[in-house]
């Protein structure tokens, strides 16, 4: 899986439930830079590491709680946060994103950043300045990858299981040195916000998913809730009689319909550039993966560059 001699590379990662939003998130990166070749893009899936079927119905670590490790949760891939230092030999820089984070500014301009001599730059939950252990946002993180040495991704992974690391920690950063971490402004991890400030969005709420819309919801919801401990009990007794995605709602519409608009452009654009064919988009539809009415969207909605022509809903305005 080595990637040497790739000197800059973004990789986003999944699983095969997302796959749709991970070619979706790939083809934006290189779209909207004015240097589109000057790095490469790869989408890595949970399903090319065979290590994680070792784990499935096994019980991990996480926020506290232990909970069954499920390789068809929606969010199995989010381990392979940690991946790309290692797929690089340790060079090089990459840039990792979720599947469900879309390019609208350039990534050549974290590529060429000032790292300051930081390992990782990201982003804090809430966008303080000064972030406190637990609260950096790794969806979104410009990695230098010869400084992650430590980072071995299928070594990390079985820690969850002994207890020896918490899985929410993890993915918060909360074992790394916090004088290795610097911070991006929230624009390149815009949380489901698009304004002409930002320079990534990213749908987070995954309710909400432009690309779910009406489908049954299938991915497990927190069990850990401090503000309100009894809503925690109640999760995990859900999940305790009736299976993993029992009684859970479907997924809602998109309040803001530009974001809806904005990933069904980018998917046509998709499927005219052969990146996706008809007959796949059709499997991932059959699936559940997509909404069904992916296909009737994508005749009516908008071109691209309209949908983020800020300017003309101004003019409007």
């Amino acid at each position: 899986m080595a990637a040497s001699g790739e000197r800059r590379c973004v990789f986003v990662h999944t699983n095969d439930k997302q796959y749709v939003g991970a070619v979706v998130s790939a083809y934006s990166m290189q779209r909207r830079s004015r240097t589109p070749d000057a790095f490469t893009v790869r989408i890595i899936k949970r399903e090319e590491f065979p290590f994680f079927e070792r784990y499935q119905g096994r019980r991990y670590l996480r926020d506290g709680t232990w909970r069954p490790w499920l390789n068809e949760d929606l969010q199995s891939f989010t381990p392979l946060r940690f991946a790309p230092p290692e797929l690089m030999d340790y060079e090089g820089r990459a840039i990792v994103v979720d599947p469900d984070i879309f390019a609208i500014g350039d990534v050549m301009e974290l590529f060429e950043r000032n790292m300051g001599g930081k390992a990782i730059l990201c982003r804090t939950h809430d966008g303080v300045k000064r972030a406190v252990r637990g609260r950096y946002a790794s969806s979104v993180m410009l990695l230098d990858c010869s400084r992650l040495r430590h980072w071995r991704l299928e070594e990390q992974f079985a820690r969850l299981f002994t207890g020896e690391l918490d899985y929410k920690a993890w993915l918060g950063l909360e074992a790394e040195d916090p004088e290795t971490i610097g911070e991006l402004e929230p624009e390149w991890n815009d949380f489901d916000r698009l304004t002409p400030r930002t320079r990534m969005v990213h749908m987070t709420r995954r309710s909400t998913q432009p690309w779910k819309t009406g489908l049954k919801m299938d991915y497990l919801p927190v069990e850990h809730f401090r503000p309100f401990p009894p809503f925690g009990w109640l999760m995990r007794a859900r999940r305790l009689l009736f299976g993993p995605y029992g009684l859970l709602p479907r997924y809602r519409r998109h309040p803001d319909r530009r974001q809806e608009q904005l990933f069904f452009a980018y998917l046509r654009e998709c499927l005219e550039a052969g990146l996706i064919s008809r007959a796949e988009l059709e499997r991932h539809v059959e699936q559940k993966h997509v909404r069904p009415d992916a296909f009737e969207l994508l005749r009516t909605v908008p071109p691209l560059d309209e949908v983020l022509d800020f300017g003309a809903v101004a003019q409007a305005a």
